[in-house]
């Protein structure tokens, strides 16, 4: 570690000495880049795969849509086959990765899968009109992986597929033609996936089957389920009010875990859903009674006490949360 430059640092003041003389107690302590190799991987990933979208955009008619496509599967094929061969087997508690390449030959293999289904699909529609089916092949294939290899970015993309298949399940071919999103049927099944993530979460808790997943599927399910009854309160305005108290109960039941779990980042969530879905109730009652120069005048000053208490209640939790984690 090149101390001179933090010397320097202190000496253009730009460091304090505190912080200098912790660096200077740490200068033959190793340093560990473990995140910073992991993200630098998985970005590759990323940018290998956006890559791969790139070279069969632009160069289609020249390669063939047949050697890209023996391209794109043979090498899902092999990084599936690949973690196949280095797995341990299942188990329904954490598994450490067998080698560094398992997490991300399984990620590329999956994101790989994805773009070949789009890519037959798109290309020869194969499913023809049945687009669900084009979305529930990789759904299930990339659950699988998921528990059977125990990835939780694997999970993501699988909870993210059951989100697009339900919606296109049950949404008409014409609704989606005219991008027509504020239907309500699609409401009601962001509703139905994101209460099904949420027992997902408590389900894999309290049968201890992958317990390291309940974060993600309980993640995913309460900004879906938030987002829902939000969408679901604005769009029946005449009974607006009853989504707002399913709304509240929810966000009730959602508070009560969050300071039971120690979660300040769901008391956080929980707590900015709730203020949205009240901050409406409020402003459109001030509006049905007084919609003149006054009114607006009462709406803005709700705003400002009411975002006031809300960030004293951000400190107020967290003072409490850090208390009961013995922080």
């Amino acid at each position: 570690m090149n101390i001179s430059l933090f010397t320097k640092l202190f000496q253009d003041g730009l460091i304090t000495g505190d912080e200098l003389n912790k660096v200077s107690s740490q200068k033959d302590q190793p340093v560990s880049v473990h995140y910073e190799l992991r993200t630098l991987l998985y970005l590759g990933i990323v940018l290998l795969t956006t890559a791969i979208g790139i070279l069969v955009y632009k160069n289609i008619d020249t390669i063939g849509h047949t050697a890209l496509l023996t391209v794109i599967g043979a090498a899902s094929v092999l990084c599936f086959g690949h973690c196949i061969k280095h797995s341990k087997g299942y188990s329904n508690t954490k598994m450490e990765s067998p080698d560094v390449w398992f997490d991300y030959a399984l990620l590329l293999g999956c994101l790989l899968l994805l773009t070949f289904i789009g890519y037959i699909q798109f290309q020869y529609n194969v499913f023809g009109n049945r687009w669900g089916l084009a979305l529930f092949i990789p759904m299930v294939v990339l659950f699988y992986a998921a528990y059977y290899f125990d990835h939780l970015g694997v999970l993501s993309l699988a909870i993210t597929n059951l989100a697009a298949w339900a919606g296109i399940t049950v949404t008409p071919l014409r609704i989606l033609k005219e991008n027509d999103f504020s239907n309500a049927t699609i409401m009601y099944t962001g509703f139905a996936v994101g209460f099904l993530l949420v027992a997902a979460s408590y389900m894999s808790r309290s049968k201890n089957i992958k317990a390291h997943f309940e974060f993600t599927y309980k993640n995913f399910g309460a900004h879906i389920l938030f987002i829902s009854l939000l969408a679901l309160m604005f769009y029946y305005d005449n009974i607006y009010f009853v989504w707002f108290v399913a709304l509240a109960a929810i966000a009730f039941l959602f508070f009560k875990d969050a300071l039971k779990e120690n979660s300040f980042y769901f008391l956080v969530i929980t707590l900015l859903y709730a203020y949205i879905a009240l901050s409406y109730v409020v402003v459109r009652f001030l509006t049905d009674i007084r919609f003149d120069t006054g009114g607006v005048y009462i709406i803005f000053l709700y705003f400002i006490i009411s975002g006031i208490v809300l960030i004293r209640l951000f400190i107020y939790y967290n003072k409490i949360i850090k208390q009961n984690a013995g922080i």
